[in-house]
Protein backbone atom coordinates (compact mmCIF):
# COMPACT_ATOMS: atom_id res chain seq x y z
CA UNK A 1 0.00 0.00 0.00
CA UNK A 2 1.40 3.38 -0.68
CA UNK A 3 1.70 6.17 1.69
CA UNK A 4 -0.37 9.39 1.06
CA UNK A 5 1.37 12.60 0.12
CA UNK A 6 -1.35 13.86 1.88
CA UNK A 7 -5.37 13.83 3.16
CA UNK A 8 -6.94 16.47 4.23
CA UNK A 9 -9.79 16.37 6.60
CA UNK A 10 -12.20 19.24 6.85
CA UNK A 11 -14.00 19.63 9.99
CA UNK A 12 -11.30 17.76 11.61
CA UNK A 13 -12.16 19.40 15.29
CA UNK A 14 -15.32 17.67 15.32
CA UNK A 15 -16.09 14.05 16.57
CA UNK A 16 -15.58 12.38 13.27
CA UNK A 17 -13.18 14.60 12.10
CA UNK A 18 -11.33 13.80 15.42
CA UNK A 19 -11.33 10.01 15.08
CA UNK A 20 -11.00 10.27 11.31
CA UNK A 21 -7.43 12.08 11.76
CA UNK A 22 -6.33 10.12 14.70
CA UNK A 23 -7.00 6.84 12.77
CA UNK A 24 -5.13 7.67 9.52
CA UNK A 25 -1.81 9.13 11.85
CA UNK A 26 -1.79 6.01 13.43
CA UNK A 27 -1.35 5.15 10.08
CA UNK A 28 1.51 7.53 9.20
CA UNK A 29 -0.41 9.62 6.75
CA UNK A 30 0.49 13.37 6.87
CA UNK A 31 -2.61 15.59 7.43
CA UNK A 32 -4.25 18.99 6.90
CA UNK A 33 -6.48 19.25 9.48
CA UNK A 34 -9.27 21.98 9.15
CA UNK A 35 -11.56 24.17 11.37
CA UNK A 36 -12.60 27.25 12.18
CA UNK A 37 -10.60 27.24 15.86
CA UNK A 38 -6.54 27.20 16.07
CA UNK A 39 -7.27 26.39 19.62
CA UNK A 40 -9.13 23.05 19.48
CA UNK A 41 -6.69 22.05 16.27
CA UNK A 42 -3.87 22.51 17.98
CA UNK A 43 -4.65 20.90 20.79
CA UNK A 44 -5.91 17.82 18.21
CA UNK A 45 -2.66 17.72 16.69
CA UNK A 46 -0.87 17.04 19.95
CA UNK A 47 -3.13 14.22 21.10
CA UNK A 48 -1.91 12.50 17.72
CA UNK A 49 0.61 9.80 17.10
CA UNK A 50 4.48 11.37 17.71
CA UNK A 51 6.00 12.06 14.63
CA UNK A 52 2.89 12.88 12.62
CA UNK A 53 3.03 15.39 10.46
CA UNK A 54 -0.02 17.48 10.40
CA UNK A 55 -1.10 20.98 8.91
CA UNK A 56 -2.93 22.77 10.64
CA UNK A 57 -5.76 25.60 8.57
CA UNK A 58 -7.90 27.27 10.52
CA UNK A 59 -10.81 30.24 10.95
CA UNK A 60 -12.19 28.42 7.53
CA UNK A 61 -14.85 29.11 6.09
CA UNK A 62 -14.80 26.39 3.66
CA UNK A 63 -18.07 27.01 1.16
CA UNK A 64 -15.80 30.60 -0.05
CA UNK A 65 -13.98 29.06 -3.33
CA UNK A 66 -11.07 31.46 -1.86
CA UNK A 67 -10.58 30.21 1.52
CA UNK A 68 -10.93 26.39 -0.66
CA UNK A 69 -8.54 27.30 -2.87
CA UNK A 70 -5.85 28.67 -0.13
CA UNK A 71 -6.09 25.43 1.42
CA UNK A 72 -5.43 23.83 -1.34
CA UNK A 73 -2.31 25.67 -1.59
CA UNK A 74 -1.19 25.23 1.82
CA UNK A 75 -1.46 21.40 1.43
CA UNK A 76 0.21 21.26 -1.55
CA UNK A 77 2.87 23.49 -0.23
CA UNK A 78 3.29 21.80 2.83
CA UNK A 79 3.03 17.65 1.47
CA UNK A 80 3.85 18.39 -2.52
CA UNK A 81 0.26 16.87 -3.45
CA UNK A 82 -3.20 15.61 -2.21
CA UNK A 83 -4.28 12.51 -2.01
CA UNK A 84 -7.61 12.89 -0.39
CA UNK A 85 -9.73 14.81 0.53
CA UNK A 86 -12.04 13.58 3.70
CA UNK A 87 -15.19 16.51 4.11
CA UNK A 88 -16.79 16.23 7.41
CA UNK A 89 -18.45 19.57 7.80
CA UNK A 90 -22.19 19.34 7.76
CA UNK A 91 -24.95 21.13 9.52
CA UNK A 92 -28.51 19.87 10.94
CA UNK A 93 -31.76 20.93 11.29
CA UNK A 94 -35.48 20.42 10.79
CA UNK A 95 -38.52 22.07 11.12
CA UNK A 96 -42.02 21.92 8.50
CA UNK A 97 -42.48 23.65 5.34
CA UNK A 98 -43.62 26.86 6.71
CA UNK A 99 -42.91 30.06 6.49
CA UNK A 100 -39.74 30.37 8.29
CA UNK A 101 -38.03 27.29 6.23
CA UNK A 102 -36.67 29.64 3.57
CA UNK A 103 -34.04 30.49 6.11
CA UNK A 104 -33.05 27.03 7.47
CA UNK A 105 -33.14 25.86 3.38
CA UNK A 106 -30.21 27.95 3.03
CA UNK A 107 -28.18 27.26 5.78
CA UNK A 108 -28.70 23.43 5.12
CA UNK A 109 -27.62 23.80 1.62
CA UNK A 110 -24.36 26.28 2.91
CA UNK A 111 -23.23 23.88 5.74
CA UNK A 112 -24.06 20.88 3.43
CA UNK A 113 -24.59 21.14 -0.14
CA UNK A 114 -22.41 24.10 -0.68
CA UNK A 115 -19.02 22.98 1.18
CA UNK A 116 -19.40 20.01 -0.62
CA UNK A 117 -19.09 21.36 -3.80
CA UNK A 118 -16.46 24.04 -3.44
CA UNK A 119 -13.82 21.91 -1.43
CA UNK A 120 -14.31 19.26 -4.34
CA UNK A 121 -13.65 22.02 -6.70
CA UNK A 122 -10.78 23.18 -5.02
CA UNK A 123 -8.77 19.66 -4.72
CA UNK A 124 -9.90 18.11 -7.96
CA UNK A 125 -7.29 20.40 -10.49
CA UNK A 126 -4.55 18.59 -8.12
CA UNK A 127 -5.95 15.11 -8.32
CA UNK A 128 -6.70 15.79 -12.03
CA UNK A 129 -2.76 16.75 -12.60
CA UNK A 130 -1.48 13.53 -10.43
CA UNK A 131 -4.36 11.26 -11.92
CA UNK A 132 -4.96 10.24 -8.78
CA UNK A 133 -7.68 11.20 -6.15
CA UNK A 134 -9.90 10.09 -3.15
CA UNK A 135 -13.30 12.44 -2.38
CA UNK A 136 -15.03 11.09 0.64
CA UNK A 137 -18.40 13.46 2.13
CA UNK A 138 -20.45 12.84 4.77
CA UNK A 139 -24.37 12.61 3.68
CA UNK A 140 -27.36 11.16 5.11
CA UNK A 141 -29.81 8.42 4.87
CA UNK A 142 -32.87 11.46 4.73
CA UNK A 143 -31.09 12.15 1.61
CA UNK A 144 -32.58 9.02 -0.24
CA UNK A 145 -35.93 9.81 1.55
CA UNK A 146 -37.04 12.31 3.22
CA UNK A 147 -39.17 12.54 6.58
CA UNK A 148 -41.27 15.01 8.17
CA UNK A 149 -39.39 17.86 8.93
CA UNK A 150 -36.54 17.36 7.16
CA UNK A 151 -36.76 19.17 4.08
CA UNK A 152 -34.05 20.95 4.01
CA UNK A 153 -31.83 18.53 5.69
CA UNK A 154 -32.62 16.28 3.30
CA UNK A 155 -32.31 18.24 0.13
CA UNK A 156 -29.05 19.26 1.41
CA UNK A 157 -27.66 15.95 1.69
CA UNK A 158 -29.57 14.80 -1.32
CA UNK A 159 -27.36 17.67 -3.23
CA UNK A 160 -24.30 15.81 -1.78
CA UNK A 161 -25.26 12.26 -2.85
CA UNK A 162 -25.28 13.80 -6.55
CA UNK A 163 -22.44 15.60 -6.22
CA UNK A 164 -20.96 12.66 -5.41
CA UNK A 165 -22.01 10.56 -7.81
CA UNK A 166 -21.60 13.32 -10.45
CA UNK A 167 -17.27 13.51 -9.70
CA UNK A 168 -17.53 9.92 -9.99
CA UNK A 169 -18.22 9.34 -13.88
CA UNK A 170 -16.55 12.47 -14.53
CA UNK A 171 -12.64 11.55 -13.04
CA UNK A 172 -12.84 8.00 -13.10
CA UNK A 173 -10.51 7.92 -16.23
CA UNK A 174 -8.04 10.12 -14.07
CA UNK A 175 -8.23 7.10 -11.49
CA UNK A 176 -10.01 9.79 -9.18
CA UNK A 177 -13.31 8.07 -7.06
CA UNK A 178 -15.35 9.68 -5.06
CA UNK A 179 -18.23 8.56 -2.59
CA UNK A 180 -20.57 9.19 0.85
CA UNK A 181 -21.14 7.90 3.59
CA UNK A 182 -24.74 7.93 5.45
CA UNK A 183 -23.23 7.13 9.09
CA UNK A 184 -26.46 6.25 11.27
CA UNK A 185 -26.58 7.99 14.77
CA UNK A 186 -23.16 8.77 15.68
CA UNK A 187 -22.45 8.04 19.69
CA UNK A 188 -21.04 11.49 20.51
CA UNK A 189 -21.32 13.62 23.92
CA UNK A 190 -23.59 15.55 21.89
CA UNK A 191 -26.05 12.86 21.22
CA UNK A 192 -25.98 11.36 24.21
CA UNK A 193 -26.87 14.53 25.94
CA UNK A 194 -29.88 15.49 23.21
CA UNK A 195 -31.17 11.85 23.82
CA UNK A 196 -30.32 10.51 27.34
CA UNK A 197 -33.37 7.82 26.96
CA UNK A 198 -31.95 6.50 23.56
CA UNK A 199 -30.73 2.95 22.85
CA UNK A 200 -26.59 3.73 22.57
CA UNK A 201 -25.89 0.35 21.97
CA UNK A 202 -27.53 0.59 18.69
CA UNK A 203 -25.58 4.06 17.30
CA UNK A 204 -22.35 3.76 15.70
CA UNK A 205 -18.75 4.66 16.76
CA UNK A 206 -17.03 7.74 15.24
CA UNK A 207 -14.06 5.63 14.80
CA UNK A 208 -15.85 3.31 13.11
CA UNK A 209 -17.09 5.23 10.42
CA UNK A 210 -13.40 6.41 10.26
CA UNK A 211 -12.15 2.71 9.75
CA UNK A 212 -14.31 2.97 6.76
CA UNK A 213 -13.19 6.29 5.43
CA UNK A 214 -9.71 4.80 5.77
CA UNK A 215 -10.16 2.42 3.36
CA UNK A 216 -12.50 4.33 0.93
CA UNK A 217 -9.32 6.85 0.89
CA UNK A 218 -6.34 3.77 0.12
CA UNK A 219 -5.62 1.99 -3.45
CA UNK A 220 -7.54 -1.07 -2.55
CA UNK A 221 -10.60 1.09 -2.50
CA UNK A 222 -9.81 2.09 -6.36
CA UNK A 223 -12.83 0.01 -7.59
CA UNK A 224 -15.27 1.45 -5.23
CA UNK A 225 -16.92 5.19 -6.28
CA UNK A 226 -19.98 7.02 -6.65
CA UNK A 227 -20.92 4.95 -3.64
CA UNK A 228 -23.62 5.82 -0.71
CA UNK A 229 -22.37 3.67 1.67
CA UNK A 230 -24.61 3.18 4.93
CA UNK A 231 -22.67 2.82 8.37
CA UNK A 232 -25.26 1.40 10.64
CA UNK A 233 -24.28 -2.26 11.58
CA UNK A 234 -23.19 -3.07 14.82
CA UNK A 235 -19.95 -4.70 15.46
Amino acid sequence: MQKPTCVIVTGAAGNLGRATAARLAGQGVNLVCVDRTAEVLDALVRSLPSGTKALIFAGADLGDPAVAQAMVEAAVDCFGGIDALVNTVGGFATGPVASDALAQWDLMMALNARVALVTSIAVLPVMQAARYGRIVHIAAAPGLKAGANQAAYAASKAAVLRLTESIALEHRSNRITANCILPGTIDTPQNRAAMPDAKVSDWVAPDSIARLIAFLISPEAAVVTGAAIPATGLE
